[in-house]
């Protein structure tokens, strides 16, 4: 197993740093979820959670889980500091996604940003599509092979880099709507001050409806008309 797929790498990485890591969520995330009724989310891989206390600050209650303990702490920390009434809508986990199974049909958004299983990543990707409810979001963030920087940083490129368009290809297409599925930039502040435009592969899709359900429960992005979930 690569080093940086191991508990003990992570636990390592997240471990005593104080503040080095970015707290603002993925602008990725803010993009594709800014619109979205608030409902129950899945942050997969949460890291310190940025992403899982921004959308319960919105209203969602999240599952946030991820390999470290010691990320988990931090978010939890740092979500306590926002009041109860973030901290109370966040549940950490510690879990390994490579074997983690999310309960299936029960998310209203499934979010997951540079994940690093240590199995192969369709497997993971299939399992979190199957957490979505009908009418739910599937959220997938990746880096773009094209990015240099990203392929510089990480000894396991061919498991960590991917295209949109390799993610939607394993979704079956009369279960889900792609909405969005393209390579996009944002700029990431290093230590020191140094900021660096970095690509990333994103992928946003809308489970379908059971007939009966589609107006009740769909949910819309950034631009669209989007009815209210009863």
């Amino acid at each position: 197993m690569p080093e940086e797929f191991t508990r003990a790498f992570w636990e390592e990485r997240y471990s005593g740093h104080g503040t080095r890591h970015d707290r603002r969520p993925n602008p990725q995330l803010v993009t594709e979820a800014g619109d979205l009724a608030p409902g129950t989310a899945l942050d997969a891989g949460c890291g310190e959670g940025a992403d899982a206390i921004w959308l319960a600050s919105r209203g969602w209650r999240v599952t946030a889980v991820d390999i470290a303990a010691a990320a988990l702490r931090h978010g939890q920390a740092c979500a306590e500091a926002l009041g109860a009434d973030v901290a109370g809508r966040i549940d950490f986990q510690v879990a390994d996604l490579t074997d983690w199974t999310p309960p299936e049909d029960h998310f209203d958004l499934v979010s997951t940003h540079y994940v690093h299983p240590a199995a192969s990543r369709q497997a993971l990707f299939r399992r979190l599509a199957a957490s979505v409810a009908p009418g739910g979001t599937l959220l997938v963030v990746g880096h773009h092979p094209s990015d240099p920087h990203a392929a510089a940083s990480h000894d396991c490129a061919p498991q960590v880099h991917f295209t949109a368009d390799e993610v939607a290809a394993d979704l079956d297409p009369d279960r889900w709507d792609i909405r969005v599925a393209e390579a996009r930039t944002r700029t990431v502040t290093f230590p020191g001050g140094r900021e660096v435009t970095m690509r990333d592969a994103v992928l946003r899709a809308l489970r379908s409806c059971p007939v009966g359900l589609v107006g009740s429960a769909r949910r819309s992005g950034p631009g669209e008309d989007r009815p209210d979930r009863a």
